[in-house]
């Protein structure tokens, strides 16, 4: 059987480098007393304020249940709040509050540098490209029939 090289498989190495940043990441951001389930919360919010609490389970790919506890403890440090939905008083939706704002920027700040040295050595326009070639295969992704029989 011929095997593959597995060191020039985009798919390993996709995932070696979000890994790998993403333990950087944890480490750098410990010094805010931050898990990476919070970080994670906080920065999807800081995405995109306002998500329905079942959108963002869906989003982090965790059960209700797990984020509720999860909120809890993020509220109780009294960053973030959740609020009825207007058009439906059994939904809630989640806002940062203004005293998480130290805390996003510290966040901001450790992953744009992160971001920086993972990038070292390539100039504007491979980095431009890069993020467009990451995108367009994102996109490919998303757009793929979700019963499709995988081709043996």
């Amino acid at each position: 059987m011929e095997r593959e090289n597995l060191d020039r498989n985009f798919g390993f190495i996709l995932n070696d480098v979000s890994r790998i940043m993403r333990t950087t990441f944890d480490r750098r951001a410990k010094i805010i007393g931050l898990t990476r389930s919070q970080w994670w919360v906080l920065t999807h919010l800081y995405r995109r304020d306002g998500l329905v609490q079942a959108e963002l389970a869906e989003i982090l790919e965790i059960e209700r249940p797990t984020l509720g506890r999860l909120l809890d403890r993020l509220e109780a440090k009294g960053w973030l709040r959740r609020e009825p939905d207007p058009g439906d008083r059994r939904v809630k939706r989640v806002y940062l509050t203004d005293e998480v704002e130290p805390a996003m920027k510290s966040l901001r700040r450790i992953a744009a540098n992160l971001r920086q040295e993972a990038l070292e050595g390539l100039n504007e326009k491979e980095r431009e490209r890069l993020v467009d070639i990451l995108i367009h295969m994102k996109t490919n992704l998303l757009n793929l029939p979700v019963n499709d029989k995988s081709k043996t």
